[in-house]
């Protein structure tokens, strides 16, 4: 029981810290937008008068710029076997080259199944990048896959009559890289930087059919892949870099432990990787898009609710995939503020069921995380231990010593929308609700029924008779 208590509150320690983090990012993201918003506004000052304020680029006009991106993951693969089958008696030139054709064609299917991009293909020299155009702190386990699905299609070359057997040589390393934008209708990325070189001479010394990575991608991927070391390369003004060959995935997490596909197990715990991706992004967001009179429902409430469920949902005894679904409904519960107040659940729903697919969520799953969204609206009527879960993160306030304060911000979103009166009106609303109102699950009730008894004495002590 000692035991259980105190891996509790190291995880809601845990939770706090993250909670806190994710303030402060969307504090600063705040700051920037203003920033961004000022520096438009000056720029369009210094246009007046110009002739040239508020046009557009003209249509087709080339997009060119400088990105830097702090974590990507560079693939550089070389396809042996081009020189050495072409310079073959008998063989057919335009026959080998169209097998290569369809070698690259296949990797260019796995690279979008992947939502990696690729940088370029000179002959049979192959160039990728996970986390680009679009950031994502997944990038190292997707790029990684991709390889490992790029050799399993040659392998499955070489067992097919008919077909030349093509060998790869393969370097995987992450860091950052620069990069620059071209292009009209469609935009390329031409990558630099030493991410680029060292998965380069990476891909140079690894032995055929292998998959070699860096320290630094090994890192972000050993939870999923077993890997072996295979030594070490100098790099200048870095000192050695230590490598590792993927060898397949870990047991637990492929189908029939065989090591070849990912099972229902990786993808879920892919997922709560994933899901610090879509938070940043739906926060971002919630900063950008929530009316400004929302002093409650803002983007606290929401990182108050995400962490809360995943406390409540862990201490419930709820696995890794029914966490993941709690924390992606309190992600979106208030999302559907964007669109409209009063029946703002209904349009969470929605903008979950648009945005969810993207990141491979299942139909199971959306339908799931949408209920419980559902759940939210007032008065709670909860069905699920996932809705009493969702429903006890939500009203979490009314058994925290803040509650008065954060009660008062509630009265202040309803009367600039003229939905309350007087403020010994609201206490009176308030103590009717927080009266008749009940924690659903253990947890909720040993850590915020006695608090919330308190409140209720409090606020009866600032009701006045009128």
């Amino acid at each position: 029981m000692n035991q259980m208590q105190d891996e509790l509150l190291k995880r809601i320690q845990k939770l706090v810290k993250q909670n806190q983090e994710l303030i402060e990012k969307n504090e600063n993201l705040r700051k920037a937008v203003e920033e961004l918003t000022e520096t438009n506004r000056n720029l369009k000052g210094k246009l007046r008068g110009t002739g040239i304020e508020g046009t557009e680029a003209a249509a087709g006009e080339a997009e060119t710029g400088v990105r830097k991106y702090r974590m990507a993951t560079v693939l550089f693969a070389y396809i042996g076997g081009f020189r050495m089958l072409a310079g073959e008696t008998g063989v057919d030139t335009e026959s080998v080259i169209d097998q290569l054709d369809e070698v690259l064609i296949e990797f260019d299917r796995i690279l979008k199944k992947y939502k990696i991009h690729k940088i370029k293909t000179i002959g049979d020299t192959y160039m990728a990048a996970g986390g680009i155009p679009v950031k994502n702190i997944t990038n190292p386990i997707e790029v990684v896959l991709a390889a490992f699905e790029m050799n399993q299609y040659l392998d499955r070359l070489a067992e097919q009559g008919g077909k030349r057997y093509w060998k790869m040589s393969l370097g995987i390393h992450t860091g950052p890289v620069t990069a620059t934008v071209s292009g009209k209708k469609k935009l390329t990325y031409d990558i630099k930087g030493d991410t680029v070189n060292i998965a380069h001479r990476m891909q140079g010394i690894g032995d055929s059919g292998k998959i070699l990575i860096s320290v630094m991608t090994y890192e972000l991927i050993k939870e999923f892949f077993l890997c072996e070391y295979y030594g070490k390369i100098p790099v200048k003004y870095k000192g050695d870099l230590e490598m590792f060959v993927v060898n397949g995935i870990r047991p637990e997490f492929s189908l029939n432990g065989e090591g070849l596909v990912p099972n229902a197990l990786f993808d879920i715990n892919f997922k709560l990787i994933q899901f610090t991706d879509i938070q940043e992004i739906i926060l971002d967001k919630l900063e950008r898009e929530l009316p400004s009179f929302l002093y409650y429902h803002n983007v606290k409430h929401t990182v108050d609710v995400v962490t809360e469920v995943e406390l409540i949902g862990w201490a419930e005894g709820l696995d890794d995939e029914e966490i993941l679904l709690l924390k992606t409904a309190g992600l979106f519960h208030d999302a559907g503020h964007t669109i409209e107040y009063d029946n703002h659940e209904y349009h969470s729903t929605v903008l979950a069921r648009e945005f969810l697919p993207e990141y491979g969520y299942t139909t199971e799953q959306i339908d799931k995380i949408c209920e419980i969204i559902m759940a939210t609206k007032l008065p709670p009527q909860p069905g699920d231990i996932y809705q009493k879960i969702i429903c006890d993160a939500d009203l979490d306030y009314l058994g925290r010593s803040d509650m008065i304060p954060v009660s008062n911000t509630l009265y202040k979103e309803m009367k600039e929308q003229d939905k309350i009166g007087s403020f010994n009106e609201w206490n009176r609303l308030q103590l009717k609700f927080i009266s008749g109102h009940q924690y659903f699950t253990r947890t909720a009730q040993a850590l915020r029924e006695v608090n919330k008894q308190k409140q209720i004495e409090r606020i009866k002590n600032l009701i006045t008779e009128e």
